[in-house]
């Protein structure tokens, strides 16, 4: 006796045709409107030198000020000065000052280097002091 063989089921193939200019539809556009090659989707796209807003930041908090301190004319960073001003108000006895910088202090010496955000109190320091002493800025431009 012979074993029957077993048979494989012949697939028939799609005849493909060949993609003309009236083959469109969802995932075809036409010819005309395809990117040719070398050329961008988004040809004006972002310019060339746009900063974002984390460059403009940190070039702002870097630019150099002049202080006057002890009779001498010093330049510091606006960083800097933002966090002598914050120092000298939480001497003065501003609790929310205070706690900022003990805050920062714990943060770096932990180790932890949270940049993704300030806490409710250190915003509200932050804006306090921006709406205090923005006239003081336009008058030493």
């Amino acid at each position: 006796m012979t074993k029957p063989q077993k048979r494989t089921p012949t697939l028939k193939k799609r005849a493909r045709s060949a993609p003309d200019d009236n083959d469109v539809g969802y995932g075809k556009p036409p010819r005309a409107n395809q990117f040719k090659p070398g050329q961008s989707g988004n040809p004006k796209g972002q310019p060339e030198g746009a900063k974002s807003e984390a460059t403009i930041l940190h070039e702002l908090l870097q630019q150099k000020i002049s202080l006057n301190e002890r009779g001498r004319t010093r330049s510091i960073t606006v960083l800097e000065g933002i966090i002598r001003r914050i120092a000298e108000d939480s001497l003065k006895g501003n609790i929310k000052s205070a706690a900022f910088m003990l805050n920062r202090l714990q943060a770096m010496s932990s180790g932890e280097t949270d940049e993704s955000g300030l806490s409710d109190d250190e915003q509200t320091v932050l804006e306090t002091y921006l709406k205090k002493y923005k006239p003081d800025q336009s008058e030493q431009g």
